[in-house]
């Protein structure tokens, strides 16, 4: 199949599945006689696990870590589970940052809702 039809088949656009194949995610398909990209039909699934990976947070060195695995012949799911609980943890990690970070930019707000602007006397008092 060409690269069009690849790209309406999997929802991603022709520039990312050319991305795809310069990061080494989708193997160079085969050339027609006219030089256009020739797919085989298994490149759906394999542009819908990225796609679904790259939704689940995965980075794309990591999905190719995956697919390398696979293409060795060997189940990679003890090396997903390790990924996806890696991936999980800086997540966790990134939550609680934004969590405090919340509740720094309430504290400040509620400072402005109670400041009087008269009384300022350095760059901002809520902010101190």
């Amino acid at each position: 199949m060409k690269i069009g039809q690849l790209a309406t088949t999997t929802g991603v656009s022709v520039k990312t599945l050319r991305f795809y194949e310069d990061q080494g995610l989708l193997p160079e398909p085969a050339r027609t006689p006219a030089g256009y990209r020739d797919y085989p039909n298994d490149a759906i699934t394999r542009v819908t696990f990225i796609r679904t990976a790259q939704a689940a947070g995965l980075k794309l060195a990591q999905i190719g870590e995956i697919l390398d695995i696979r293409e060795q012949g060997r189940p990679p799911c003890e090396h997903v589970r390790a990924v996806v609980t890696d991936r999980l943890d800086e997540v966790e990690e990134r939550l609680a940052d934004l969590n405090r970070t919340r509740t720094e930019l309430l504290a400040i707000t509620d400072r402005l809702d109670h400041l009087e602007p008269a009384d300022c006397t350095t760059y901002c008092n809520a902010i101190q």
